[in-house]
């Protein structure tokens, strides 16, 4: 079970990220970029963090380009706004996760819709 300090690390990353990638890209360009979860080593020095997109299959492309091509930039004004001993060198990995949730939500209302008598 991880320790509160490493708890309190992960959550204060994600919010800082999500702020960051918020200001840095357009929704128009990069579609709706949220922050799903961070994934932080015991010894803090690295951190995964998980993102979804919502937008077209090409705001999609270009948001997980930027990320991996930017990820240095990110993690230098992760530095500038969050105070820890080490920056974690961070990792972009994308989660679905949200664009699954919709797709299920839509086929049950399709079969809602196709179960009700007429």
């Amino acid at each position: 079970m991880p320790s509160l300090r490493h708890e309190r690390v992960r959550e204060l990353l994600k919010r800082a990220i999500g702020n960051i990638l918020r200001r840095e890209l357009s929704t128009s360009e990069y579609g709706l970029v949220s922050v799903n979860d961070v994934g932080v080593a015991s010894d803090l020095h690295s951190a995964t963090v998980f993102v979804s997109v919502l937008g077209s299959k090409t705001q999609r492309h270009a948001a997980v380009q930027r990320l991996t091509q930017d990820r240095s930039h990110f993690q230098y004004i992760l530095g500038q706004e969050v105070v820890l001993k080490y920056t974690p060198k961070i990792k972009f990995k994308l989660n679905d996760a949200i664009a699954e949730g919709d797709r299920v939500l839509s086929l049950l209302e399709e079969l809602d819709e196709k179960g009700k008598p007429k």
